[in-house]
């Protein structure tokens, strides 16, 4: 399938490669930032455009792999509204494509993507969204071809998927970061903890989280949780949202004693 890229950043620098791969030709890659366009271009032996009413009318599908804010400014540049068009985000609705266009959708790796991680897309999920029939089979077409799991989703399923999301990687990352924080106070390594981390992933793999759930609010361990918070005095807000985990964790499934 002929593909133009809209986007240099982060889920264009795996996507775009990760279609090359798996036969389809970049017809270009558009975006603003000459650097990151020219050198993404480069790598799949595709044209850089830096106007994006200078794109080809002539490709199968446009990714639009763009923050979530530039996404509707991406739209108003396209230089035609009768092509297949596709935003890669999880929260934006298709309400983002005027009416004009008919043949859009969605294509969204629902994935943690950074740019100097690898991502092996085949074990990606690939959540599609489209408005015509046309879109649909295209993206499932090309989300086949990177991905074992290609699932569609109407736009009320794909909100709270990404709020789940949210909530199983933004936020635990964002624990992640506090406790990096608390024990470098300490002097004590952040590595300390990556083996807890790990086999914490490694059990909902096969399991469900509530069923794995463990520590003192889980065990109904009201002194220890008491003394957590003591040690917290002078960190207000992480006091606040050790408590508030605390309660949820024993609201959810009550104590064990």
């Amino acid at each position: 399938m002929k593909v133009v890229l809209i986007g240099a950043g982060n889920i264009a620098s795996h996507l775009g490669p990760a279609l090359f791969k798996a036969g389809h030709v970049i017809k270009q890659v558009g975006g603003r930032t000459k650097s990151t366009v020219t050198s993404l271009a480069k790598k799949l032996h595709a044209e850089p455009v830096y106007d994006l009413s200078l794109l080809t009318t002539k490709a199968d599908l446009y990714i639009i792999a763009v923050p979530d804010g530039e996404i509707a400014a991406v739209i108003a540049q396209l230089p035609f509204i009768d092509r297949c068009v596709a935003h890669t985000s999880g929260a934006v609705s298709l309400s983002v494509f005027p009416s004009t266009f008919e043949n859009i959708g969605v294509f969204w790796p629902l994935q943690t993507i950074t740019k100097n991680t690898s991502v092996n897309f085949e074990k990606v999920p690939i959540c599609i969204e489209a408005r015509s029939k046309l879109a649909l089979n295209r993206l499932k077409k090309v989300g086949s071809s990177i991905s074992k799991q290609v699932i569609s989703v109407n736009s009320d399923e794909r909100r709270w998927m990404h709020l789940a999301a949210v909530l199983v990687n933004n936020f635990p990352n964002h624990l992640f970061a506090l406790a990096e924080r608390l024990l470098t106070t300490k002097g004590i390594s952040f590595d300390v903890l990556r083996p807890l981390i790990q086999e914490t992933a490694k059990k909902v793999q096969h399991a469900s989280p509530a069923s794995v759930q463990t520590g003192p609010a889980r065990r109904g361990d009201s002194t220890t949780v008491e003394e957590h918070l003591r040690l917290l005095a002078n960190e207000p807000q992480l006091q606040e949202i050790y408590r508030l985990l605390s309660e949820s964790i024993e609201s959810l499934q009550g104590p064990r004693y």
